[in-house]
């Protein structure tokens, strides 16, 4: 089964990041920006990464796409998309790249949903959440596209069940 991490806006928690890869044994690691770490940060290696509107680091890229056993991912942080307001740009970028899997932050808010064929995951933030108490990041898993589970995690590792998710691409 492939795995992957998924993690944003951590504001400078740069043990949390290290206890968080730790913690979970999976193949693939992304972090959605505003680390506020530097880019070469040895809590981030291993990490796809791109950067936030509060990464100072010019070596982060604003975007990425990768392909991660048979499905394409687009990665940023969001604020450059108006995440805030809807999913729209973002959707429509993520169309460009054909993307199947869209991973993004900014807004603090955890949640994935799919739309159409596309599946949009924010694992939140493990800082400042918002519309939540918990502290959070995702890790999805799957077989292959027609068997996908999104599950949130709160920052001591422990499940937010009434956030995981069950997709079909």
């Amino acid at each position: 089964m492939a795995e992957v991490l998924i993690l944003s806006d951590s504001h400078g928690l740069a043990k949390e990041v290290a206890t968080i890869k730790e913690r979970h044994d999976v193949k693939w690691l992304i972090h959605c920006g505003d680390s506020e770490l530097d880019f070469d940060a040895e809590e981030l290696q291993g990490f796809y990464r791109v950067g936030g509107n509060c990464d100072f680091d010019i070596r982060y890229p604003d975007e990425q796409t990768i392909e991660l056993d048979g499905l394409t991912f687009y990665i940023t942080h969001g604020h450059l998309y108006d995440v805030k307001m809807n999913l729209i740009r973002l959707s429509y970028r993520a169309e460009e790249e054909n993307a199947q899997v869209v991973c993004f932050g900014h807004s603090h808010i955890a949640g994935a949903e799919q739309v159409d064929n596309k599946l949009f995951i924010n694992p939140g933030s493990i800082r400042l959440p918002k519309n939540r108490v918990e502290k959070t990041y995702a890790i999805m898993r799957w077989n292959d596209p027609s068997n996908i589970i999104v599950q949130f995690y709160n920052l001591d590792g422990e499940r937010v069940e009434d956030l995981t998710i069950h997709a079909s691409l």
